[in-house]
């Protein structure tokens, strides 16, 4: 689908260990994957609008106007970002959850918010906005 993913240091996995290339399996040497070493290092580089999916968030990311040049952030699964981080943002978003969960996977999250936004943009063959993965 063409959708870049940024990787924001220091990340809460090993990039680049055997785990890491597993669990990319066939599909990590196509994708367009760009390291930041630092969020100051990210933001100098993305100038697209920010949307961070946060279980803090009480907006549904079904309600939420995507646009072409968003970049979503997911956070770390444990303890998503900075305050930094969410101060930052143009928007946040949540999954709605059953009363009691506390959130998802960050890959299935991430999965199901960029399938809204490329529907929302109609535009299926790829994004100009990106994903992001913000870790510590």
């Amino acid at each position: 689908m063409n959708i870049a993913v940024d990787i924001i240091e220091p990340c809460g996995f090993p990039f680049g260990d055997a785990a890491f290339r597993r669990a990319g399996m066939d599909y990590l040497n196509n994708a367009n994957v760009t390291r930041h070493a630092s969020w100051e290092k990210f933001r100098n580089a993305n100038t697209n609008r920010l949307v961070l999916a946060t279980t803090k968030s009480s907006r549904p990311y079904t309600t939420f106007q995507f646009g072409e040049n968003d970049t979503l952030l997911l956070g770390r699964e444990t303890a998503g970002v900075t305050d930094e981080v969410s101060l930052a943002c143009n928007g946040m978003v949540c999954i709605p959850m059953h009363a009691g969960m506390r959130s998802l996977n960050v890959a299935v999250a991430g999965a199901m918010i960029i399938g809204e936004m490329l529907r929302q943009t109609s535009n299926t063959q790829s994004a100009q906005g990106g994903v992001t993965a913000w870790m510590t």
